[in-house]
């Protein structure tokens, strides 16, 4: 049988803001729209963040996730990913408000402390549409991501009891070790759905032996039935997805991750990069995981047990 490949897409997230891409997605309209298109070019799990519909600052308001969430269940089968990281500028308590009310299928879970560095893409612009955006990039030279061991026990035990899994964000070898300690402890169970993260400064970099070497420490420290997906921040984007695919993994791509489809080249929209990992996996004689298909490999509660 050909081993399914599921496509992730994290739609706009926090990390780029609207000076940088006019394909960037701010308002839920734009959200909702490009995260229908992405699932129908491919995507089985939509990775959600929310942003003022205004300005398109990251916002944790669950108002806002309100005015998406419900729409994109309406019109797609996709299972919807919501975010606990939020951003480094906000508190634990401000980043689980949206996944604890809404209660997904699935959500975010960030395995460990780090610098979370955007700062030098400050350099790349002259001008801003707003002055929050300079000054976001700017406040993470000095600022850390916080997600210590008892956040990360919050995290595990308030969503946790709604079924929500998670998907474990490894930014660092470090961290599948973190993992590890939670599986141990009976945390977390099986099957792991673990995200290696490369190309963040202050994690790990996107290289090949980077990701093979992320590869072997969780399957030396988790063992057998976990799955593993990459994520290669910006121009890694495409390249880590294509090799651990080929390491038999999955895949995800999206505009909070990456704004190009080629060197020095914007991409439209979501829906153009899930096309172009699509191609290319397939291209590789794997298959596309639907977004059941991935509710059954991961074992998720399913769309008809969440709160929107």
């Amino acid at each position: 049988m050909t081993r399914k490949v599921i496509i992730t897409c994290a739609i706009t997230g926090s990390v780029y803001t609207p000076t940088m891409s006019p394909h960037l997605p701010i308002t839920p309209e734009e959200i909702t729209q490009q995260s229908i298109a992405a699932v129908e070019s491919g995507a089985a799990i939509l990775h959600l963040h929310a942003r003022d519909p205004d300005t398109g600052q990251p916002s944790a308001d669950p108002e806002v996730f309100m005015q998406f969430l419900p729409r994109i269940k309406e019109q797609c089968d996709a299972v919807i990913n919501i975010t606990t990281g939020g951003s480094s500028l906000m508190t634990l308590e401000q980043r689980l408000r949206a996944a604890l009310q809404a209660q997904p299928e699935m959500a975010s879970l960030n395995m460990g402390s780090m610098n979370f560095g955007l700062f030098p893409l400050k350099n790349r612009y002259l001008q801003w549409q707003h002055d929050w955006e300079p000054q976001l990039v700017e406040a993470t030279r000095d600022t850390v991501f916080k997600n210590t061991f008892a956040d990360i026990e919050a995290i595990l035990s308030q969503l946790g009891t709604s079924g929500t899994r998670f998907e474990f964000e490894c930014y660092d070898v470090g961290h599948i070790q973190t993992l590890a300690y939670f599986l141990k402890q009976g945390a977390v169970k099986k099957p792991l759905f673990v995200q290696f993260v490369l190309g963040v400064l202050g994690g790990i970099d996107a290289a090949p032996e980077n990701l093979m070497h992320m590869k072997a420490a969780a399957d030396r420290l988790l063992g057998s039935d976990y799955q593993h997906s990459v994520l290669g921040a910006g121009h890694s984007q495409m390249s880590m997805a294509t090799l651990n695919a080929i390491l038999g993994g999955h895949v995800r791509v999206g505009l909070e991750d990456s704004l190009t489809i080629g060197k020095g080249e914007l991409a439209s929209s979501n829906a153009q990069q899930v096309q172009r990992i699509r191609r290319i996996v397939e291209e590789l004689g794997f298959e596309i995981a639907t977004p059941n298909e991935a509710r059954q490999l991961l074992q998720l509660k399913g769309p008809d047990k969440v709160n929107f």
